[in-house]
């Protein structure tokens, strides 16, 4: 009998399907209020959930909340899902989502989410499946505030420091994957979740191999081990073959990040708009980018993302104009016995960041400024240059969201020492706007007042805005139901089948 037992046992292991994935890095902390690195983040989505997501056009949808609405502008009611469970099998509730968001705003951890619920007033329980969320004032991003992940109670209650607690290694979470083994620097093993309110996923295991090396990665989804990766464009172009081409398929579409050249607005050249404007002007972004992508990128028109309510498809990057640039130079005092110096600083793990920076100084030699570039590692990068503001200009990048929230970046209040408005950009015209569209609900007036702040900000020129990169995935041409989307390949992985 035992035999029997072990025999059906093994043959279902057999048939169990794997996702084979890959990681660069060791997640820090998995838990949804701390993962403020790539790693965490992308394990924490397998394991929670919040009460809103993103739907594959982009729309807002329940998650957790069954369903929602306004009472007024400043009160939101929710309905959360039946019989919705944690890993450890126990009933999730209205007393998850208080707690979660009493530990958001505690003084007792360090969470950079902690803004997102800075227009919440208090969240109130009306019993185990209803809430109502009262807000200090009208809020654009009222429902997004909730796409974070809810964290248990029952186990974390109790818990004196959350930063250190074991919780971060072994999470539980309501998810679609449970995490079945993690060690630093090795594979990451997550297992479906049988229980999971949606279905439970198709695919019965995910592997994530620990590949910190890139060309580590490229060399295993050669030799097929990988069932998902990126590929450069290069590797696309030049380095795969028709058998390659065969085993998997190739999805592409605009990443939602990009590269810019950022000014410290507090250094006297810089404060000249003439300089910027000259350098905007010699810098040859089409170049850039064939040199860069072999074209598989576009050019970055401004701050928020194509195809959102933020963006204004009216603003057109300038065509590259040496004539002027020079001229605007010798305006501002420069020629070629005093010419513009000026230095890029920019971190050297990213290879092309360093190449941009390098087709930047052979452009802007052709007016007669002079360039030097400062490459540094990415922590001694952020310690030295970026947080202390001890830079003359820095080539960087910025995620792009589908709903964009300008404060962070653009808003004079976070030109200071841990604010990310790194360039020191200030326009009292664009913080009013800002503060304005904080309290809008009303979309198609949201989009005016989004689309405004894209055109100030372009027309100001804090930033040289470059390029956004295609992202480049390839999928494993078995596996079944792999709909590309807005937010990605991912976003339905529950229902893959791979046989």
């Amino acid at each position: 009998m035992r035999k029997a037992v072990f025999l059906l046992f093994f043959s279902f292991s057999l048939l169990a399907s794997t996702l084979h994935l890959s990681i660069g890095a060791s997640p820090s902390r998995i838990n949804p209020l701390l993962a403020t690195d790539s790693a965490s983040a992308e394990i924490a989505g397998w394991i929670f959930n919040g009460l809103f997501k993103y739907d594959k056009d982009g729309k807002i949808v329940g998650d957790l909340a069954q369903e929602w609405r306004f009472l007024d502008k400043k009160t939101l009611w929710i309905a959360l899902r039946k019989g919705v469970k944690w890993h450890d099998g126990k009933p999730f509730s209205a007393q998850d989502v208080l707690f979660t968001y009493k530990l958001a705003i505690s003084p007792k951890i360090f969470t950079p989410y902690a803004s997102e619920f800075r227009y919440v007033k208090d969240v109130e329980v009306i019993d185990d499946l209803h809430l109502i969320v009262h807000y200090k004032k009208p809020y654009f991003k009222a429902l997004q505030t909730w796409m974070m992940g809810i964290l248990p109670k029952h186990i974390l209650q109790n818990e004196k420091d959350l930063m250190t607690s074991s919780f971060n290694q072994h999470p539980i979470g309501t998810g679609p994957y449970k995490l079945q083994g993690f060690e630093v620097s090795k594979d990451i093993v997550l297992k479906a979740n049988s229980d999971y309110f949606e279905h439970p996923p198709h695919i019965e295991r995910i592997v994530y191999h620990f590949l910190p090396d890139p060309s580590t990665q490229f060399l295993m989804l050669k030799s097929k081990k990988l069932d998902v990766g990126a590929l450069s464009p290069l590797q696309l172009e030049r380095q795969i073959d028709e058998a390659f081409r065969s085993f998997y398929a190739i999805y592409e579409q605009p990443s939602h990040s990009y590269t810019y050249l950022g000014f410290n607005l507090k250094n006297k050249k810089f404060q000249d708009k003439r300089v910027r404007e000259a350098i905007n002007l010699a810098i040859d972004r089409e170049e850039m980018i064939n040199i860069l992508f072999f074209s598989h990128a576009s050019i970055c028109t401004g701050p928020f993302m194509p195809g959102t309510f933020a963006f204004d498809p009216e603003v057109k990057a300038p065509k590259p104009n040496r004539i002027r640039a020079k001229q605007l130079l010798a305006e501002a005092g420069y020629n070629a016995k005093h010419p513009l110096e000026f230095e890029i600083a920019t971190n050297s793990n990213n290879s092309l960041r360093m190449y941009a920076a390098q087709i930047i100084q052979y452009q802007l030699a052709k007016i007669g400024v002079k360039v030097t570039i400062r490459a540094m590692e990415w922590q001694a990068f952020l310690n030295t240059i970026v947080t202390p503001r001890k830079f003359e200009t820095i080539l960087l990048g910025w995620a792009l969201g589908l709903t964009p929230d300008a404060y962070s970046i653009w808003h004079s209040g976070e030109a200071k020492l841990g604010g990310f408005n790194l360039v020191s950009y200030k326009n009292k015209e664009v913080d009013r706007l800002i503060k304005e569209a904080e309290t809008t609900i009303n979309l198609q007036k949201l989009s005016q007042i989004y689309k405004k702040i894209f055109r100030l900000i372009v027309a100001d020129i804090p930033y040289i805005f470059l390029y956004i990169p295609n992202s480049i995935t390839v999928v494993n041409k078995k596996i079944q139901n792999v709909e590309p989307s807005l937010i990605g390949i991912m976003h339905n992985e529950i229902d893959w089948i791979k046989p």
